[in-house]
């Protein structure tokens, strides 16, 4: 009996997808219909009303893969998406040149400078894996990104060639390309709400290495820092790879003297410039 009823549910659910799918196939209109089980009703689920459910779908669903798959301690990392390797920014200058795309040209030119922080992204999520090829499951360590191109891509890469799962936290963006390659399959998620998968940044985060980047680093950064500040979130090590280009950017010492934040917040921060001085770091805060 309890077979049967198994049986039952599952044609139930797959005739409801499939009703679904039928729609899809022949371009008509999805109009609302009180007889569409309501865990299979997009027209539902999409209403304003149940936007609730998708939130707390959204932070469920990549909780219980990653559980599954024993991600319980990561090291997020950070950076622009725009950054390529030496080899792709060299081909990429190289197409623009023959097509004759000055613009486009400069463009790569000038983000080739910075492709050096892809290889050490990349070198540095190899690190990470390396450590916790041979550790005990709750010892281990996982890269966790945002999942798409530029530095997340060179962490998670990193991670894959040093024998390591990773994770990919993508964002559902116009713009946005599809998840890099090297994020394992079954850790690669994407979300609609940014608030959500900003939680699963920090819910398992045990470090956060934030490369240059732009307003999405910077979002990410505050987001993090303020959360350590108010004592939100437990204290992480929150590394600043490449010196130069942060303190550039903020100057966390002019904070401090304006008052308008504590000179020991100013500690939060450690500034690095090398894949190894990262790794330090994070060994040095939890004395591996």
């Amino acid at each position: 009996m309890p077979n049967n009823a198994h049986d039952l549910h599952n044609k139930r659910l797959a005739d409801a997808w499939a009703t679904l799918q039928s729609h899809a196939d022949k371009g008509l209109p999805l109009h609302a219909d009180p007889s569409r089980l309501a865990f299979a009703d997009p027209e539902f689920l999409l209403r304003r009303e149940t936007r609730g459910l998708r939130m707390q779908l959204e932070l469920m669903k990549p909780d219980l893969e990653m559980r599954a798959h024993g991600i319980e301690n990561t090291v997020v990392v950070f950076g622009s998406a725009r950054f390529r390797s030496e080899e792709e920014s060299g081909a990429l200058i190289a197409q623009a040149d023959a097509a004759g795309d000055t613009v486009a040209a400069a463009r790569w030119r000038k983000l080739a400078r910075s492709s050096h922080y892809y290889e050490k992204a990349r070198a540095f999520g190899k690190l990470v894996a390396q450590y916790s090829d041979d550790k005990d499951p709750e010892d281990k360590l996982f890269v966790a990104t945002g999942g798409g191109p530029g530095i997340m891509q060179a962490a998670n890469r990193g991670a894959y060639e040093g024998g390591g799962l990773s994770v990919g936290l993508a964002i559902a963006l116009p713009m946005e390309e599809e998840a890099n390659p090297y994020v394992t399959p079954a850790l690669s998620f994407k979300f609609h709400y940014f608030a959500i998968r900003k939680m699963h940044f920090m819910m398992r985060a045990k470090a956060l290495v934030a490369f240059p980047g732009g307003f999405g680093t910077l979002d990410e950064l505050f987001e993090v820092i303020t959360l350590v500040q108010t004592r939100k979130a437990r204290p992480v090590p929150i590394v600043l790879f490449g010196s130069d280009y942060w303190k550039q950017l903020i100057n966390f010492d002019f904070l401090a003297e304006e008052g308008v934040i504590s000179p020991e917040d100013v500690k939060l921060i450690e500034y690095v410039d090398t894949p190894q001085d990262a790794w330090a770091a994070i060994k040095r805060f939890y004395k591996l």
